[in-house]
């Protein structure tokens, strides 16, 4: 049985205070590779052209519980949900609460060496998380990196939605730092984000 260890994407503040040294960066491109390998060849089919939207809104969670104060997720949320809202805008797409004609999911997925975990708040309930979590298990415990390492891959979807079909996927992986400020890590995600809906395909109208 997988053995959950609980962080947050790339680094959070409320993980003790460990310093961690930056992955060599042949290790950090070699493991990327593996689990965007892994993302591009799980099972759903990929609708591909240019999406037709205008607008968009992330996954509804229904009733959201009342969140703890030392529960920093949340803060990571949000920098997510900025970055993606930053780069959509930057496409022409305005964010809606509910009725966008796409809505935005996404995926958390943090681990080491032995052990991963997903955090699947803005998934959705979507059997793809399971098989997403095999692939960047399967790429993190493949590596051929002695040290003990932890990295964390972001997964996003784009589904049309009204016929619910996946128009975008996309990932990138990167090591966990700890200890980042938080406009360092914001600028860090942004980054990822970026990566990640590069090339990405807006036909307004």
């Amino acid at each position: 049985m997988t053995m959950i260890k609980r962080y947050s994407l790339f680094a959070l503040a409320a993980v003790p205070s460990v310093s961690f040294s930056i992955q060599p960066l042949a290790f950090s491109l070699s493991l990327a590779a593996l689990v965007v390998a892994g993302c591009s060849s799980t099972p759903t089919r990929v609708d591909t052209g240019p999406i037709h939207a205008r607008s968009f809104n992330f996954v509804d969670r229904g009733v959201k519980p009342a969140i703890a104060s030392s529960d920093n997720r949340q803060v990571v949320h949000t920098m997510i949900q900025e970055a993606i809202t930053k780069n959509l805008a930057g496409q022409g797409l305005t964010k809606a609460a509910t009725g966008g004609d796409v809505t935005v999911a996404y995926l958390v997925i943090v681990g080491n060496n032995t052990t991963t975990e997903s955090i699947s708040t803005y998934f959705g309930y979507r059997e793809d998380a399971d098989a997403l979590q095999d692939k960047a298990h399967d790429a993190y415990v493949a590596s051929k990196n002695p040290n003990y390492f932890e990295a964390g891959t972001l997964v996003i979807d784009i589904i049309d939605s009204k016929s619910f079909k996946l128009l975008k996927r996309g990932c990138a992986t990167r090591p966990i730092l700890r200890n980042l400020p938080d406009d360092a890590r914001a600028a860090r995600i942004q980054e990822v984000v970026d990566e990640i809906l590069r090339g990405l395909r807006i036909a307004r109208g």
